[in-house]
């Protein structure tokens, strides 16, 4: 009997790159709890104060395109080195921000430029490490982006309860320009070869399965991404203080580093529908806790769970976008990180309407609910596109 050899080459990324994609969740997670704080400290309203949270969203989503065209053009690394830079920038001027304007703003930047690292470092993986190896392989970058987040979201409410919450924007803007000297070390992968910026975009845009995966991306990113700035909000609307908010909405990060060595684990033995059926029931039963009672400990729960559909329902679809269309990946991937975080800004804005009303649960329902649909339409997409061998 003939075995299938598996193809050599690294199984993992690299240090340097799991620590730029740490550097840019740590940014994008820590405004969370630090909302409420810079709404009483700036005199604005809750709904105003999220602006910073959905600005930056939609900066972030609405640079993909201009990053996936670059990253293949110039490289993954040469981008990211220039990005991170760019938004250490950015992120000086938040922490000094004088007006809500100028904050809004700044975040707006920061998301805009923070957006280039984790699409790339994925597309990077998804050049260097094999097929048989790339969802560990990203799974492991996930971790990281895990621990990121995790640290953000418990820190940033502890600094910004016992210091200032404009400190929490200058460890990022740190950590940034320190990645680059980490990513000096790297050499630039390999790439097909390259037709026009036109042609990429053109064939990535009417490529059937693309829109299909980047369109489930875009309601995951309201589901997930979205509501889940909300949660710190959501206690410190009950009377609990940004460090505990922050620190119950860390567990979020907490799920997805333990969630995400099982998936390591079960990816060798289950399709990825199946994966992807039990990240989408964490996000249903998840929401369904928060809607029957909102407190400390169901947020706690909720959390937990998010982060299990990230290790398996998310890090799935990031592996589909990495092999959907191979020609054009780094403009794939980069469409697929766009249309999660312009999700993201939809989920948290329309979130935020409900919040002001103090409409929590109805929120929490209807986002179950979706959750349960866009499980649904996910299993059977990626069931037709894989066929019946891999179902």
């Amino acid at each position: 009997m003939s075995t299938v050899a598996v193809p050599p080459g690294p199984t993992r990324p690299p240090v340097p790159v799991s620590l730029a994609a740490f550097v840019s969740s740590f940014d994008r997670f820590a405004i969370s709890p630090l909302i409420v704080l810079v709404a009483a400290d700036l005199g604005a309203t809750l709904t105003q104060a999220l602006t910073i949270a959905s600005s930056y969203f939609l900066a972030y989503g609405i640079s993909q395109p201009v990053w996936g065209v670059l990253s293949d053009r110039i490289g993954r690394i040469p981008l990211m080195k220039a990005t991170l830079i760019a938004a250490a920038a950015a992120g000086v001027v938040a922490t000094f921000a004088p007006t809500l304007t100028i904050l809004v703003i700044a975040r707006a930047l920061s998301g805009a430029f923070y957006g280039a690292i984790v699409p790339t470092s994925m597309t990077y993986v998804g050049d260097t490490v094999a097929e048989a190896h790339r969802q560990p392989a990203l799974t492991d970058l996930m971790a990281a982006i895990a621990v990121g987040t995790a640290s953000a979201t418990a820190l940033a409410g502890v600094l910004a309860h016992f210091a200032d919450w404009r400190i929490v924007f200058a460890i990022p803007a740190v950590l940034a320009v320190g990645c680059v000297f980490g990513l000096r070390r790297l050499r630039e992968p390999a790439r097909e070869e390259q037709i026009g910026v036109f042609s990429t975009l053109q064939a990535a845009v009417t490529n059937r399965w693309v829109l299909i995966v980047i369109s489930l991306a875009f309601v995951e990113g309201a589901v997930v991404l979205g509501v889940l700035t909300l949660l710190a909000p959501a206690l410190q609307s009950q009377g609990v203080g940004a460090a505990v908010a922050g620190l119950a909405t860390a567990a979020y990060g907490v799920g997805v580093i333990i969630t995400s060595r099982m998936v390591k684990v079960l990816s060798r033995r289950l399709s990825m529908p199946r994966l992807m059926v039990i990240g989408g029931a964490a996000t249903v039963i998840g929401f369904a806790v928060l809607t029957v009672h909102l407190s400390t400990l169901t947020v706690i729960i909720a959390a937990l769970l998010l982060g299990a559909t990230w290790s398996f329902q998310h890090s799935s679809l990031q592996t589909w976008a990495t092999a959907v269309l191979p020609r054009a990946r780094g403009t794939v991937v980069a469409l697929f990180a766009g249309c999660l975080f312009a999700g993201s800004a939809l989920g948290t804005s329309v979130g935020g309407a409900l919040g002001d009303n103090d409409q929590w649960t109805l929120l929490f329902a209807m986002t179950g609910l979706v959750a349960l649909g866009l499980t649904f339409t996910i299993v059977i997409s990626r069931r037709t596109f894989a066929g019946p061998r891999n179902g």
